[in-house]
């Protein structure tokens, strides 16, 4: 889910989240191993891939992230209409933020859930309860990246601009964090 989210384009931190996270920063595998999903359930491991922002695109200074815990999984829903993927994610995610001048860092538990819808244009639209990495180069946030946490949507335009909007919504700024 992160996979998604966390893009630097806007585009699928990943597939994640987002992650996200999503997407992504990253596409590789990461290096932990995936959860084993119950054979049969239609759950899949959706690792979440390294990444690195420069500096100015979201904190002043370069970010490198890298899922330290990563049990995330995902599974394809039935479209909601053409031309629409609906995806599902959920499972534990820690992802460390590292400030990559000073070597200040900090473990984000980013382990929401998330209903993702994809379309053809490169939009996407989040449901998400609970924490998942956003980060913002434009959007109703301020640039930079966030922990985002409770019960609201991510609205991902094709350009990559972001809105999270919701009744219980609460920010961390991972720059502020580790700068």
């Amino acid at each position: 889910m992160r996979k998604s989210v966390l893009g630097t384009a806007g585009t699928a931190f990943g597939t994640a989240c987002v992650t996200v996270l999503a997407l992504g920063l990253g596409t590789a595998p990461a290096t932990a191993a995936p959860p084993a999903a119950p054979q049969g359930s239609g759950w899949e491991p959706a690792p979440s891939a390294p990444w690195d922002v420069p500096a100015g695109e979201r904190c002043a200074f370069a970010v490198h992230g890298e899922p330290i815990v990563d049990e995330v999984v995902s599974r394809e829903l039935p479209p909601p209409a053409e031309g629409v993927t609906r995806t599902a994610y959920k499972g534990d995610l820690v992802i460390r933020v590292t400030n990559k001048e000073t070597g200040a860092h900090y473990d984000a538990d980013v382990s929401g859930t998330a209903l993702v819808d994809a379309y053809a244009s490169g939009a996407q639209f989040w449901r998400v309860l609970g924490p998942v990495l956003v980060g913002v180069g434009e959007g109703s946030l301020a640039r930079g990246l966030y922990v985002v946490e409770g019960a609201y949507t991510i609205d991902i335009g094709p350009t990559g601009t972001k809105t999270v909007a919701g009744p219980a919504v609460r920010t961390d700024s991972i720059c502020a964090r580790i700068d």
